[in-house]
């Protein structure tokens, strides 16, 4: 018999919704509650639509995945809208960048340890990158964390993350028109991203 989100074990219920852990989300999927037609993404235990996208969006998302993916070093990839797998999360970041896994990720998605940089391209999405994002990429300790800002045409670098209890990136740098961002991968320099070549 097919099992039901009924039949999953209670996580814990909060202002009446349900929260998941990761591997119900794996077993919902799996089993067929959830298909890829829902357009959900797991964020701190709860299922939540991910944003529709725009020709702003999925253009400036190209962009940066052609200057990526020219400069990223050997050992590393840039993944596009992929699942990375936390504590209790796993979202779907626009970008990553990651290190290469043997297996190809064929066994599993990349964890924190794996992750280098995470990058969302934002517009109505905006709040919610701020804050929701921040805090659960900020919780997984993800080194660098990037919004490419297209309501304010900026590009919104933080840095220095800080978990438990409030998570947060103790370091935040908006970079405008004209500025370089440089691109770092386990603490080395690999390459810059132009603001203008991004947003321009």
């Amino acid at each position: 018999m097919t099992p039901s989100v009924a039949h999953l074990p209670l996580l814990g219920v909060m202002g009446g919704f349900r929260r998941f852990s990761i591997p119900e989300y794996h077993r919902m999927a799996l089993v067929g509650i959830l298909t890829e037609d829902d357009n959900l993404e797991l964020l701190e235990g709860y299922l939540v639509h991910k944003m529709t996208r725009n020709a702003p969006h999925d253009g400036t998302l190209h962009r940066l995945l052609r200057f990526l993916s020219r400069m990223v070093p050997d050992g590393w990839e840039v993944r596009c809208q992929a699942a990375v797998t936390l504590s209790d999360s796993e979202p779907e970041p626009d970008i990553a960048v990651v290190r290469i896994d043997p297996a190809d990720y064929m066994h599993r998605h990349p964890a924190p340890a794996d992750i280098a940089l995470v990058i969302e391209v934002a517009d109505s999405s905006l709040d919610g990158d701020r804050a929701d994002k921040c805090r659960i990429y900020a919780r997984a300790g993800i080194r660098e964390y990037w919004i490419v800002n297209l309501v304010d045409t900026q590009v919104e670098v933080y840095s220095s993350p800080v978990g438990d209890p409030t998570p947060f990136y103790r370091d935040r740098v908006d970079r405008q028109l004209g500025d370089e961002i440089e691109v770092m991968l386990d603490g080395q320099r690999v390459g810059s991203v132009s603001v203008s070549a991004v947003l321009g």
